[in-house]
């Protein structure tokens, strides 16, 4: 008969004592075993918090008991991992999660990736590695509950070029907005837009409101203007090409206020789209759908809940926003559809509504296969 070890607290309540695994601390509850490291109780769901160094492990068996509570380092987790039969593990999504999904995968787990916002409500106390860990194992094993797709190494790459890109864009604004407010210190004052100073560049170099030394700061500004200029002209034809070889983001440049840089963003980001089950819950991942506060039997509904991906909200925003500017007087339903929109609650709102619409055309596009059909003409 196996002996159980105890130990007293402070508050005099005896206790099962703690042991340990491997190198690092674990706590096993009282009606589970170890011999020589492995847990006698296979584990069936696990919970695993990331970071960078540190990981703590929460796993549970089949009865939701709990039989694994540890903190591994990076470079013990896959052959900890390798020694625990397959299983459920969930990962919050966040860095490197994907990456450790496909890691864990190839060990013959099953992986799913949460949303931060649906594993919060989950953790009982407060938040520290260890609860977090339990709250994840918890979410991953309710039944309906929704997952992030794991993103393949393509998708990802896909991706990176997407992040060097917008930086380089973001540096640029950066650059724009500051020179513009030096300027505005000599009263030189400038139309909003990198256009308007790239044309203004010859005169500031000129004009005497300058003094020799502002001068020269503005020479190197426009010099590192240029600069940012053909990175960023280097990174558009690089996407661009990215573009022609990818199938489905040839089609969904066939939608108004889709291009290159938009499709190849979709389609690496989403990867599958019968992860949703029709447009609206696409455009509602996107937060391009009202946010409800209704009760009661009311339906109230507000302003959209800017979930989601910010990159592709954005994207399909501002393409939104070009096709409605060169709108004219369109024949077919969705031209006449946007401006009586736009002629009855305001530009900005118009603009919101088309990105969303083009949402659900997209899906569509990425669930089925087919080519984008536009809207006929009316006669």
């Amino acid at each position: 008969m196996r002996e159980r070890r105890w130990r007293t607290f402070s508050n005099g309540m005896d206790s099962p004592a703690f042991g340990s695994i491997g190198s690092t601390e674990a706590t096993v509850c009282s009606h589970h075993y170890q011999k020589k490291g492995v847990h006698m109780t296979p584990i069936t769901r696990m919970g695993i918090d990331l970071a960078k160094h540190v990981f703590q492990l929460h796993g549970v068996d089949a009865r939701d008991h709990t039989v694994l509570r540890r903190q591994v380092s990076r470079a013990q987790l896959r052959p900890v991992l390798a020694q625990v039969p397959p299983c459920l593990i969930g990962i919050e999504a966040c860095g490197s999660a994907h990456y450790w999904a496909r890691e864990l995968t190839k060990l013959g787990h099953t992986v799913r990736l949460l949303a931060p916002q649906f594993v919060a409500p989950y953790r009982k106390n407060d938040k520290n590695d260890g609860n977090d860990a339990e709250a994840i194992c918890e979410a991953v094993g309710r039944p309906h509950m929704r997952f992030v797709p794991i993103k393949d190494v393509t998708q990802q790459a896909v991706l990176t070029v997407h992040r060097a890109r917008q930086l380089l864009v973001a540096e640029r604004t950066a650059l724009v907005n500051q020179t513009r407010g030096l300027l505005a210190e000599y009263g030189l004052i400038l139309p909003v837009g990198v256009s308007a100073l790239r044309r203004a560049w010859g005169m500031l170099l000129e004009t005497p409101e300058l003094p020799p030394l502002a001068r020269e700061v503005v020479a190197d500004l426009a010099a590192r203007l240029r600069a940012l200029d053909e990175r960023i002209a280097i990174y558009d034809r690089r996407v661009a090409q990215l573009a022609r070889q990818t199938e489905p983001a040839q089609r969904l440049m066939q939608v108004p206020g889709v291009g290159p840089v938009t499709a190849t963003a979709l389609v690496a980001t989403v990867g599958n789209a019968h992860a949703f089950k029709n447009g609206r819950q696409f455009a509602a991942w996107l937060g391009m759908v009202p946010r409800q506060h209704s009760s009661g039997g009311t339906r109230r509904l507000g302003r959209i809940t800017k979930r989601g991906d910010v990159y592709l909200r954005t994207l399909l925003i501002h393409g939104a926003r070009a096709v409605l500017y060169r709108l004219a007087r369109g024949a077919d339903a969705t031209s006449r559809w946007a401006l009586a929109l736009k002629a009855r609650r305001g530009f900005n709102k118009a603009v919101v509504a088309l990105a969303a619409k083009h949402a659900r055309i997209v899906w569509a596009l990425l669930a089925t296969g087919r080519p984008y059909q536009p809207a006929a003409a009316s006669t």
